[in-house]
Formats: structure tokens, sequence, C-alpha cells
């Protein structure tokens, strides 16, 4: 576990359609002590998987194709409406990010990933700050 953390490995999920970006955010991940308990390439994916890995985190790409984000999001949320998604994008702030927290997103992080800014979204999600 890093030096930095103050978590006991905490589960989370991977969601986005770019391999390049679910092998950055794991790697970062799993240096500041996180466990990725699964991986998905698009928003149906991400429903199944939630529930069957049920994560205490949720990093979701907006952008995706057959279930984008957003609606991944509501729908994990009525599945579990403690869920804890943070939304990931390459965008600033727009509407897509503002349709995300209304659907339940209690985050963002943005893309380019910096590490530090990843665990402080984490961390603060699961009020380990």
């Amino acid at each position: 576990m890093d030096a930095n953390s103050s978590h006991v490995s905490r589960t989370i999920m991977i969601v986005d359609d770019e391999l390049f970006f679910r092998e950055l955010l794991r790697d970062i991940l799993q240096k500041k002590g996180f466990t990725v308990v699964a991986e998905a390439t698009d928003g149906t994916d991400a429903v199944a998987k939630y529930r069957s890995h049920r994560p205490e985190i949720t990093i979701m790409d907006i952008f995706m194709a057959d279930k984008n984000g957003i609606d991944a999001t509501k729908e994990i949320i009525s599945i579990d409406r403690n869920a804890k998604v943070l939304i990931s994008t390459a965008i600033d702030f727009d509407d897509n990010v503002e349709f995300a927290l209304k659907a339940g997103a209690k985050g963002v992080i943005s893309k380019p990933f910096i590490a530090d800014e990843i665990t402080e979204a984490i961390n603060n999600v699961l009020g380990d700050t």
C-alpha cells in the first residue's frame, strides 16, 4: 500500500471503452493500493459487472458505444441507491458532466489522469479524507 493512502484495499470497477485508459487507470489505482475487481468496455457491460462485483467505487467514462456512462450510472443507481460512481471525461465541465451528476454520479475525474487527483476524488466520495 502506498504511503499516501489512508484506505484498506477499496474495491473499484473501471469502465472505459479505450483499453489505454483502462490500463492507465488500473496501474494508478493498484499503485495507490486499491483493488480493481472488474473492468467493463461499455455501459451495458458495466451494469452487469456491477451486479456481480458490487465495487465500492465505479469509475465510468461518459462517452461509450452501446450504453453511455450517463445511462449506465442511472441504471447502477437504480440497482443500488448507495452506489458510488465517479465520471471520467476528457472534456471540461459541460452539459454531459452535469447530466451524469444529476444521474447520481458523485464526482468527476479528468483525463489525462493525475494519480493524486484520482485518490483525492475517491477518498472524498468514500469519506476517507
